[in-house]
């Protein structure tokens, strides 16, 4: 187990993350293909908030069970608390510290397939 650090462009939101980063995911559904949003799922446990929770700004949309979490000030999509795994916190891979995403395995998710419930 290593201790990653890792946030946002401009430096507002900083987390750590004790796990092992060796598997991440590429989900295709809208949000996340535009984002370039990379998941590695951990628990809850495994993260450390350097900046409150209060101090990010929240997207929700569809079902309103999935929470986006990013910076306010550059937008930059940091963590979400999946619709799929609500127990899990995912971590955009791409905001932690120093890594190589190359040399991390890499999943697909097929978020396009999740259904909107139907008015």
């Amino acid at each position: 187990m290593q201790t990653y650090s890792g946030g946002c462009h401009c430096g507002r939101v900083r987390f750590e993350v004790t796990g092992v980063l060796d598997r991440i995911s590429d989900c295709n559904c809208s949000i996340c293909s535009k984002a370039g949003y990379l998941h590695w799922m951990i628990e809850p446990s495994q993260l450390k908030m350097l900046t409150p929770w209060e101090s990010l700004s929240t997207y929700v949309w569809g079902t309103r069970a999935a929470r986006h979490y990013f910076c306010p000030v550059c937008g930059v999509a940091v963590l979400r608390k999946p619709r799929s795994q609500p127990d899990k916190i995912s971590v955009n891979a791409r905001c932690v510290d120093r890594i190589d995403l190359a040399k991390v395995s890499l999943g697909h998710t097929d978020g396009r397939s999740f259904s909107l419930p139907q008015d």
